[in-house]
C-alpha cells in the first residue's frame, strides 16, 4: 500500500507502533545470544557487541517519528504488541535461549533485507503522499542506509559458521522470520483501524 501510494497516516503510525514494539527488543536479544554462546565462538561475542553500539537506542527514534506524524508516542510506548508481533519476537527469545542461538541471525537477515530492499523507497512514497516532515521518517531512512552495511556485515559472519547445524539454524530461523514479519504487516490494518 505505502509503495502504491495508498498509506494512510493511522497505518504509517500502526506501522511505526509495531516496530517500536519488536524494535525495542533487538538489544536485549543480542545479549541473550551473546549470553548462550560458547568458548568456540568467542569472536561472534564481539560482533554482538559491535550490533549492539549500532542498534542501541533505535526504538528512541521510533517514538519521535511517532509524534512528527501526529501519533500518540506515551500511548504506544505504554500499548501491547499486536499479537503478531508479539509471536515474531517469542520466537525469537526461544531461538536465542532454547533452540541455537546462532539461529537469530535469520531473523537479522530477514529484518535487515527487508530493509534494504523497501525502506528508503517506502519513506519517500510515504512522505510524499501524507506530506509529513522529513522528521517522521528518521527510523526508516537511517535504517534504509544502515541495514546495507549490516547485510555485509552478517554475510560476513554467516560464511564464519563452519558447523551445519550452525547454517541450518540460520536458515530456519529465517524461513519462519518471513512468515511471522509477513503476519505483522498482515495485523496492520486492524491496528490502523482501531487507532483511527
Amino acid at each position: 500500500q505505502a509503495l502504491r501510494g495508498e498509506v494512510t497516516r493511522e497505518l504509517y503510525v500502526a506501522f511505526l507502533s509495531q516496530a517500536y514494539h519488536h524494535v525495542k527488543h533487538t538489544v536485549p536479544l543480542l545479549m541473550a545470544v551473546g549470553s548462550r554462546l560458547d568458548d568456540s565462538k568467542e569472536w561472534l561475542r564481539g560482533e554482538l557487541v559491535h550490533y549492539i553500539e549500532e542498534e542501541h537506542g533505535h526504538e528512541q527514534w521510533i517514538l519521535n517519528d511517532i509524534a512528527e506524524a501526529g501519533g500518540d508516542a506515551d500511548a504506544v510506548r505504554l500499548s501491547r504488541p499486536n499479537v503478531e508481533t508479539d509471536a515474531m519476537v517469542a520466537y525469537a527469545y526461544d531461538v536465542a535461549m532454547r533452540r541455537n542461538p546462532v539461529g537469530f541471525f535469520g531473523m537479522v537477515f530477514v529484518l535487515e533485507g527487508t530493509s534494504v530492499a523497501l525502506a528508503l523507497d517506502a519513506a519517500s512514497r510515504i512522505q510524499r503522499t501524507l506530506a509529513l516532515p522529513d522528521r517522521a521518517f528518521s527510523y526508516l531512512r537511517s535504517h534504509g542506509t544502515l541495514d546495507q552495511e549490516h547485510t555485509e556485515h552478517l554475510a560476513g559472519i554467516v560464511r564464519r559458521l563452519e558447523a551445519p547445524a550452525d547454517r541450518s539454524a540460520v536458515t530456519d530461523c529465517a524461513n519462519a522470520m518471513f512468515w511471522l514479519y509477513g503476519n505483522v504487516f498482515r495485523s496492520l490494518d486492524r491496528a490502523a483501524y482501531r487507532a483511527a
